[in-house]
């Protein structure tokens, strides 16, 4: 099911960024792409601009505006700062009637990309696949699921986006590493991919006190 990135979505200061048909069409593509019977799902992003959409989810859902949640992204200078909070503020004060509802929150100020992420996460978790998440946008992304939509999720890594640390702890999930790691695309969560690995193989290959031998008193 195609994504439509080649279409623009809505200039959220002025309106939703993507009306109800958009938002499901794109939940459903990256609901879609997820097999049944995979191991581990690992999501990430890739894009310029996306912190953004990323920083308005976060404040949308959790509050502090603009201020507490947008950061310098790919490196913006302080004016680049500046106006990139101005856009947030503004998206948050024209969507505050719906801020109370994170799926419309979602569609008013994420993007395809994010959304079709969302409905990955959804999909995994119907069909018991554990998710690894990756950085401040991937993890904004799925934020309108609340922690308890995201049981089956794990954090890859800390990334050096200043609010990254605090979405994972209004979300309760714990990063795996913490390599100060700004590239996305997936990058940390395929890094911790070896480390979910190595934990698997810890626990089904070790061998228990009465497996070895060894008794438990000594």
């Amino acid at each position: 099911m195609p994504l439509e990135l080649d279409r623009p979505t809505a200039d959220f200061s002025l309106r939703p960024a993507l009306d109800d048909a958009e938002f499901l069409r794109a939940v459903n593509a990256g609901a879609a792409a997820v097999q049944a019977g995979t191991d581990l799902l690992a999501l990430g992003e890739m894009g310029i601009g996306n912190t953004t959409a990323a920083a308005a989810i976060a404040a949308a859902l959790f509050g502090g505006g603009a201020a507490r949640w947008c950061g310098l992204g790919t490196g913006v200078d302080p004016a680049g700062l500046a106006r990139k909070r101005a856009a947030v503020d503004a998206a948050l004060a024209r969507h505050a009637g719906t801020l109370g509802d994170p799926l419309l929150v979602a569609a008013a100020l994420g993007g395809r990309e994010l959304t079709a992420l969302l409905g990955a996460t959804v999909a995994a978790r119907h069909l018991g696949v554990p998710v690894l998440l990756d950085g401040f946008v991937g993890t904004a992304a799925v934020a309108p699921l609340g922690a308890a939509g995201l049981a089956h999720c794990r954090a890859a890594h800390l990334s050096a986006e200043s609010a990254h640390g605090e979405l994972l702890a209004e979300l309760g999930l714990k990063p795996l590493l913490a390599l100060d790691l700004r590239l996305g695309e997936a990058s940390g969560a395929a890094l911790a991919i070896l480390v979910a690995r190595a934990a698997v193989a810890c626990h089904a290959g070790m061998a228990s006190f009465a497996d070895a031998g060894v008794d438990a008193a000594t």
